[in-house]
């Protein structure tokens, strides 16, 4: 099977609009500079897309420890990443600890949605931590899933994917559990697979829920046998860690 890949993605902020990119640095911890930030309401909750589709509007960037939001509006955020004190935050069903972020960037955010967030810096990797820190998803299982679902097409941005490949067929990657897969020069270890949630039915541009995906999902995937439910793409650690780069070569090699 021949595999490449067509698309890196990332975000420094979770929740924000996410960025295409031409090369990626995949480290022990996963991609570096990914979901590097998070963003928690005035009950030190973590928020996200899901719950804030607001935050898909705002384009965030960082170089050299510089953070830039950019709004729909216009406005634009940027200073210098100053932390401050740590926060323990509830994040999903466990804690978390960050630094809170001094600075413009919680009152932007908290204006732009209307409810007050505060931005912090993560101690550790967030999500899945290091077992989850590249994910991945085929060209043909977004055809798959727009097929069943009547569409077109469907934005691959939803999905929050780190890499997307052309050549596997509809959802072969599934078959990549407990094996070693190269991409480009690293490697990973896949240990599941990303169950889905609200956010996916939200525009990656504008937040506003406007496609059934979940519907879509358990019509054909609810019922299979996996990490999560219902799968849509997998997850896995970095082992050999290698800038990975648009037109890589994706193959397990196990």
């Amino acid at each position: 099977m021949s595999a490449e890949i067509t698309q890196l993605a990332f975000t420094p902020i979770k929740g924000t609009r996410l960025l295409t990119m031409d090369e990626i640095e995949l480290s022990r911890e996963g991609a570096r500079g990914d979901r590097r930030f998070f963003v928690i309401d005035g009950r030190d909750r973590m928020v996200n897309g899901k719950t804030v589709g607001e935050l898909s509007e705002v384009v965030a960037s960082c170089r050299d420890d510089v953070l830039r939001l950019e709004f729909p509006d216009g406005h634009v955020v940027e200073d210098e990443v100053h932390p401050g004190e740590i926060v323990t935050a509830r994040f999903y069903s466990r804690q978390r600890d960050g630094r809170v972020v001094d600075g413009p960037f919680a009152c932007a955010l908290s204006e732009h949605v209307g409810r007050p967030l505060r931005l912090l810096e993560a101690l550790c990797g967030v999500d899945r931590g290091r077992a989850g820190g590249v994910s991945l998803i085929s060209e043909a299982s977004l055809a798959r899933l727009a097929e069943v679902g009547g569409l077109e097409t469907i934005d691959s941005r939803r999905f929050r994917m780190l890499v997307e490949v052309r050549g596997p067929g509809a959802h072969d990657e599934d078959q990549w559990l407990g094996r070693t897969v190269r991409i480009g020069a690293a490697t990973i270890r896949v240990n599941g697979h990303v169950g889905r949630c609200l956010i996916t039915s939200r525009h990656p541009d504008t937040g506003k829920i406007d496609v059934p995906t979940l519907d879509i999902l358990g019509e054909y995937r609810r019922e299979l046998d996996s990490t999560e439910p219902l799968p849509f793409g997998i997850y896995g650690e970095v082992r050999e860690p290698a800038t990975i780069r648009v037109g890589d070569p994706v193959a397990p090699i196990d």
